[in-house]
């Protein structure tokens, strides 16, 4: 039987679990289980035969007696105060904010209450609503755009300045909702002209 199977650090057979020739050569071809005769080939990452070394903390991060330790890890030196609450923060609990130091408490408390402006969770889109503004009533009744077509003109002079998407986009929204703004108020004033001077008599 031809089994293809990565195997675990702890190499066994897969059917009795007695222990396999860990040998990287015999691996590489069929071999019979010694326990229970299973013929299988074993394939293993090179990895599990390569020696490997302690994994040492940085010197920055191993607390020392008398150091203050990180609230959220007390086995870590603190780095930093958080600029919220005051806890003492390790490297990798502290969180920069602009200018400010905080932990992860605290930047979850300032998203769900609103108090952190640089935390932006949703954007509004001025150009979409401006050109859904100049759109909708040509759909659903024409004689509302002599109301919306100023209030598109609203819309798109406040949002010029203010950031778009998160996402990259072309400001061509904006750029059609003014026109189309513009064409609709064009249209009132035409239609009004012609009918005080009575050309509709």
């Amino acid at each position: 039987t031809d089994a293809n199977q990565l195997m675990p650090a702890r190499l066994a057979c897969p059917k009795c679990s007695e222990p396999w020739p860990a040998d990287p050569m015999e691996l590489a071809a069929l071999v019979a289980c010694p326990g229970c005769a299973k013929v299988a080939r074993v394939l293993a990452f090179p990895a599990l035969f390569r020696e490997t070394a302690p994994v040492v903390a940085p010197l920055d991060q191993v607390l020392s007696e008398g150091e203050a330790s990180c609230f959220y890890h007390p086995a870590k030196r603190a780095t930093v105060p958080c600029g919220a609450c005051g806890r003492f923060l390790c490297a990798l609990c502290d969180v920069k904010l602009g200018d400010r130091n905080l932990c992860p408490g605290c930047v979850e408390t300032g998203r769900t209450k609103g108090k952190l402006t640089e935390l932006e969770p949703a954007r509004t889109l001025w150009d979409s609503a401006a050109l859904t503004l100049a759109l909708l009533p040509l759909i659903l009744c024409g004689y509302l755009t002599v109301l919306t077509a100023p209030a598109t003109l609203v819309v798109a002079w406040i949002g010029r300045k203010k950031p778009s998407s998160i996402i990259t986009r072309g400001r061509w929204r904006l750029w059609t909702a003014v026109i189309l703004a513009v064409l609709q108020i064009a249209t009132w004033v035409t239609l009004a002209v012609l009918f005080f001077t009575g050309a509709f008599d």
